[in-house]
């Protein structure tokens, strides 16, 4: 496998940017951007009989999914992460400014994940369903924040608190618990929490999972911040 190859030094050039094959997993629910819609569900009990419904119903889920996306992505009081750390990372590469396939740095910037499934342009912690895991997001303008998204692109679901992290280096709890959203499977998915605006100015965000709720490698593409 390739990450077994990168760790033997004998990929060590790769760019990044190329994505790769983890050890194999069982498939790992997961949703789409968007829900579907109610007029969707009501259509989903023909689906399986009706060879034509599901196509119907399955170019409406994706272009349900695009446009969400797509909204994200336009989002003119959002910013991207410029730069992250973790408690640990499946790269090869330890130090905090790596950008090495998995390393924490790839989870900064827009997305770049396009299909749902590992990929080393997102972060991965050491080991999978390792237990508790982190990864801190810092943000170029500090904002009074009012939400925050992260783009799972491979088993999403583990993430079970939110701290924000104002300029002094503190950190505020904004969310915690389980995640219970209904994911679908073999789509990448966003978690999105929003709260009241913060009476303090947000630089950064931190994010719990446990990683051993969900099995699989807990990737993370992207992470925006919300607010101003």
């Amino acid at each position: 496998m390739f990450k077994e190859i990168l760790r033997g030094g004998l990929l060590l050039g790769l760019a990044a940017t190329v994505a790769c094959g983890k050890k194999s997993q069982d498939a790992v629910p997961d949703a789409s951007a968007a829900a579907p819609s109610a007029e969707s569900a009501a259509a989903a009990g023909t689906e399986a009989a009706d060879p034509a419904m599901r196509e119907a119903l399955q170019k409406k889920r994706a272009i349900e999914r695009a446009l969400a996306e797509q909204a994200i992505l336009d989002e003119a009081k959002g910013q991207w992460a410029v730069a992250a750390s973790a408690s640990s990372t499946y790269s090869a590469e330890k130090d905090a400014t790596s950008t090495d396939g998995y390393a924490p740095m790839q989870a900064t910037g827009k997305p770049d994940v396009e299909h749902y499934g590992d990929d080393a342009r997102a972060w991965a912690a050491a080991r999978a369903d390792g237990g508790i895991e982190w990864l801190e997001a810092s943000f170029a303008t500090p904002v009074s924040a009012r939400e925050l998204r992260v783009r799972q692109n491979s088993a999403p679901g583990a993430i079970i608190k939110v701290e924000l992290i104002d300029e002094a280096g503190g950190r505020h709890t904004v969310w915690e618990g389980t995640d219970d959203t209904v994911y679908e499977s073999g789509e990448i998915q966003w978690f999105v929490r929003s709260f009241a605006p913060t009476a303090y100015k947000t630089r950064g965000a931190r994010l719990t999972l446990a990683t051993s709720a969900v099995e699989g490698w807990n990737e993370i593409d992207a992470v925006q911040l919300i607010g101003e």
